[in-house]
């Protein structure tokens, strides 16, 4: 992606568009809409593990994905929440996703780790805030050493 002229925006979108799924998939099991949990209708129990709080998290880490901010260690979350979720939930009925359902747990957890080792992009809030800082930081080589007369460095006490 380095060497493509897009690269980093399409990296934006391509995060967007991740985070937004994972956020409405977790909006549908906490909130009961876009067709519920599991397309029931309804809403998880509050606090009932591991369903609510995999929601939670789904729903908290497709909110900061699709902002881009704290892009990494939230995508990293979500990856692991995914993982957990392939092996406790569907590996148990088969050994291949195709089988067992677990294709949209396989395919979010390599994505998000994906997000997680590339970063979120040209459009994101992470980046705004890294410019922010990127403005404010003192050049190495405006900051001078005190010297002895022989232009030796003084040694620290």
């Amino acid at each position: 992606m380095a060497n493509s002229r897009f690269g980093p925006q399409l990296l934006s979108v391509y995060r967007v568009i991740i985070g937004g799924l994972f956020l409405c998939h977790g909006a549908a099991a906490l909130f009961g809409v876009l067709g519920g949990n599991m397309g029931t209708g309804k809403a998880v129990e509050v606090a009932v593990w591991p369903g609510w709080w995999a929601a939670l998290i789904q729903f908290v880490v497709g909110v900061l994905v699709v902002l881009g901010l704290g892009t990494r260690p939230a995508a990293l979350l979500g990856s692991g929440s995914m993982a957990y979720a392939y092996f406790t939930v569907h590996q148990e009925h088969s050994l291949l996703p195709i089988q067992n359902g677990g294709e949209l747990s396989v395919l979010f957890c390599w994505t998000l780790l994906l997000l997680a080792v590339t970063g979120p992009g040209t459009f994101a809030v992470d980046t705004l805030l890294a410019r922010g800082r990127a403005r404010h930081v003192v050049p190495v080589t405006a900051v001078r050493l005190p010297t002895a007369a022989a232009g030796v460095p003084v040694a620290a006490e």
